[in-house]
């Protein structure tokens, strides 16, 4: 995996921006580290220098934000899923897309990020 500390991506990675205060987050995050194939970029939303990211500061802490190598951006469960993508462990990550369950996954995502942004930020 490729980590910067800036706002910087590299070529032909993925990046996911995530929140480094976060226990749950940082704990994801190393965990990708360890399973990563090398195309995940890893940018720490408190590191980021200048506002180059896909999104406000505010809302990239509320959410995970992925952007694609082609600049495509996920937010949220999507973009929880396209990181696990950069692993070995990917495939078992895709059965939350899935049309049947992907509604109530999004649901669930969205429920515990708005508690976790709470809990840490307000």
């Amino acid at each position: 995996m490729t980590q910067q500390a800036g706002g910087e991506r590299a070529t032909g990675c993925g990046t996911l921006y995530y929140d480094g205060q976060c226990p749950l987050c940082s704990a994801e995050v190393r965990r990708l580290q360890q399973l990563g194939n090398g195309s995940l970029s890893l940018l720490d939303i408190h590191r980021l220098t200048d506002t180059g990211g896909p999104a406000e500061k505010t809302d990239l802490l509320k959410n995970l934000h992925y952007v694609t190598p082609s600049g495509e951006v996920l937010v949220g469960l999507d973009a929880n899923v396209a990181a696990w993508q950069h692993t070995r462990l990917g495939i078992l990550w895709r059965w939350l897309r899935w049309p049947f369950v992907r509604p109530v996954a999004v649901q669930l995502y969205a429920f515990w990020a708005k508690r976790r942004y709470r809990r840490l930020y307000e």
